[in-house]
């Protein structure tokens, strides 16, 4: 059986859920750096109704990539999820407008 975990070694729930697959014999291929392995850009994900999208000033278009994903990872709850996966190529992001990613 083949496994792939989306893996942040910051956060409790995956630590333990990579624990539990190891214990159970399993050593999934793990992803950390989930947006370049699915060809996405950190904006296509990016959930531009919550509070720190605006206390951040995340609007300005001479924001970098790299400052986008750093407010990303301090800020989870702007990332637009799920992210369905097929081929490790993220497809839709499971807004009802049926948004989807390049194939």
């Amino acid at each position: 059986m083949s496994v792939t975990t989306y893996h942040n070694p910051r956060r409790t729930k995956s630590r333990a859920a990579l624990a539990v697959l190891r214990e159970q014999g399993v050593e999934p291929d793990v992803i950390e750096h989930v947006l370049e392995c699915l060809s996405l850009e950190p904006r296509e994900i990016l959930r531009t109704g919550e509070e720190p999208y605006q206390r951040l000033h995340l609007d300005n278009p001479e924001m970098s990539r790299k400052a986008l994903i750093t407010a990303m990872v301090h800020n989870p709850i702007l990332i637009e999820r799920p992210i369905v996966v097929a081929d490790r190529r993220g497809r839709w992001d499971g807004r009802g407008d049926g948004h989807r990613r390049p194939s």
